[in-house]
């Protein structure tokens, strides 16, 4: 008796098609590679490291659970700003701020330096230092074109100040929210506190910007060319352009009531900004908004940083900062912030001597805010704000002599840091 055919399988797919697959994944893999630059590298690898932490034992789980608790409203804060913010760039309201602190300075660069240092200060102050390095760099490098300005001066401007002025208010930096928390300061109090750091830090920035990258022998020219005005083309751009204008205001105007709740004050403005592209430029809405490279490393640096301080790190930090609760323990909070922010980053050094320094010491807890805000100046990797910023230069073709950036970085970092924290004594 003959058994029945075997049931047909399927087909199997035709030869071209076979040999066109590993094409076509290769073509997808070279994609993400080209969208994928090596810092999003590094930020995907430090959170899956994170993340082997936690699988592996290396930090338990119920202090990643509480970690990430902890940062969860500084990551609303931090996507909700960004998208605010480029939200604004996209409607050109720093371009039109930019083009017009040009014209007032008419041509003369000491009124251009001025106005550009209040320009970057108030950014990073009120919008947090992020927005400046992603947002107001490449707004500076541009009009540097139309006005025949040396770029370098304006993009030094912009990558000092995103770091140096970030001190006054929680929303300044990720760093201060953190520390607001922990020495239980709103943000009139906070601000109370340093107000007077926030002052010496960008009086000795000016000093150093001038001296070494603004001066007539190192811009090059005497006189600049004014630029034209940069005018909304219609009534759709005039209207996207004062509404995100006035979400930032109405944020900015939130900071000092809202407390705990800055996240959730700048989501609603960031919602507004959104509703008004919503209706008048939907193309600009994607998902490339999110600010996902920055979120990933916070993340990640919130899980690897607890593991390090549980196997030396902490050690290590206590040794730097010791037990003096007077000015000498003060400076030395400040020095091994800013060493440890240049040898690694900013917000991992904030974190690893935040940990070993005891909750009732305020002026040491704040001298090494002061550290890791005003010093990671000297290496290219020492805070996430100089990084966005040098990688901006980079595809503006701007170059940064390397040399002269670390030497003059290890004196504003040594200087600034020493003022800031000289009047954070004072003020306390």
């Amino acid at each position: 008796m003959e058994s029945d055919p075997p049931a047909p399988g399927p087909e199997p797919a035709p030869a071209h098609a076979r040999k066109r697959l590993p094409a076509v994944l290769r073509n997808r893999v070279a994609d993400l590679r080209e969208r994928l630059s090596l810092l999003d590298g590094i930020r995907i690898a430090l959170l899956l490291a994170g993340l082997l932490c936690v699988a592996t034992g290396l930090l338990p789980r119920a202090e990643a659970a509480a970690n990430m608790r902890r940062i969860a409203p500084l990551l609303l804060f931090l996507g909700s700003v960004i998208v605010l913010a480029e939200l604004t760039r996209r409607a050109r309201v720093f371009d039109v701020i930019a083009h017009r602190l040009a014209i007032i300075a008419g041509g003369n660069y000491v009124a251009l330096f001025l106005l550009c240092v209040l320009f970057a200060a108030t950014t990073t102050t009120v919008l947090n230092l992020d927005t400046t390095a992603v947002l107001l760099t490449p707004v500076m490098l541009a009009l540097a074109i139309p006005a025949r300005i040396a770029p370098v001066p304006l993009a030094m401007t912009t990558l000092w100040l995103a770091n140096t002025a970030s001190l006054l208010l929680p929303v300044s930096n990720l760093t201060n929210l953190l520390a607001a928390d922990r020495v239980a300061l709103d943000a009139t109090g906070f601000a109370a506190r340093m107000w007077l750091p926030q002052l010496f830090s960008v009086l000795v920035t000016m000093v150093c910007l001038w001296w070494w990258y603004w001066r007539r022998t190192e811009r090059g020219a005497e006189r600049y060319v004014v630029p034209q005005p940069v005018r909304p083309a219609d009534g759709r751009e005039r209207t996207l352009m004062y509404t995100t204008a006035g979400a930032c205001v109405l944020f900015v105007l939130a900071i000092p009531f809202v407390g705990d709740s800055i996240g959730l004050a700048a989501t609603a403005a960031a919602v507004i900004a959104i509703l008004a592209f919503a209706l008048f430029d939907r193309s600009a809405l994607r998902w490339s908004l999110i600010p996902w490279q920055l979120l990933v490393f916070v993340t990640g640096l919130f899980l690897v940083v607890p593991t390090l301080s549980r196997f030396g790190l902490s050690d290590l930090m206590h040794g730097l900062i010791g037990d003096d609760s007077g000015a000498g323990g003060a400076f030395r909070a400040a020095a091994a912030g800013a060493g440890l922010s240049n040898l690694v980053n900013n917000l991992p050094a904030y974190t690893a001597g935040e940990a070993v320094i005891p909750a009732g010491e305020r002026n040491q807890l704040l001298a090494l805010l002061i550290g890791t805000n005003a010093g990671p100046v000297i290496t290219p990797w020492a805070s996430l704000a100089t990084l966005l910023c040098l990688e901006f230069c980079r595809t503006h073709a701007v170059r940064i002599p390397m040399r002269k950036f670390v030497l003059t970085g290890v004196v504003l970092a040594v200087t600034a840091t020493g003022a800031a924290v000289a009047g954070l004594l004072l003020t306390g």
